[in-house]
C-alpha cells in the first residue's frame, strides 16, 4: 500500500464530473491509494473515475488502486454499521 494517498473531501462539494477530472489527474500523476468517506460525496465520483481510468489504460487492474474509507461516527451504532458498508462498498 502506497504511503501517501489522495484525500478526496471537498469542500463546498464540487460537481461530479469536476472530481471525476481530478481523481483522473491525480491517477495519470501516479497517485495509487485514495482515501474518502461516505459522508464525503465522493465515493461515487471516485469510482467513475476508476472505471475510466481502467478503459483509458492509466491502471491495468483494479488491484493496482488502494482505497481506504470511514465508518463516520453517526453510523456506529450495531444496527447501521452493516448498512453503511455496503454504502461503501457499491
Amino acid at each position: 500500500m502506497p504511503l501517501i494517498g489522495f484525500g478526496t473531501v471537498a469542500v463546498p462539494l464540487p460537481p461530479s464530473q469536476t472530481l471525476v477530472s481530478v481523481f483522473i489527474d491525480a491517477i495519470e500523476v501516479g497517485y495509487r491509494h485514495f482515501d474518502t468517506a461516505s459522508i464525503y460525496g465522493t465515493e461515487e465520483p471516485l469510482g467513475q473515475a476508476l472505471a475510466q481510468a481502467l478503459q483509458l489504460g492509466l491502471i491495468k487492474s483494479r488491484e493496482e488502486i488502494f482505497i481506504t474509507s470511514k465508518l463516520w461516527c453517526t453510523d456506529a451504532h450495531h444496527d447501521l454499521v452493516l448498512p453503511a458498508l455496503n454504502l461503501t462498498l457499491k
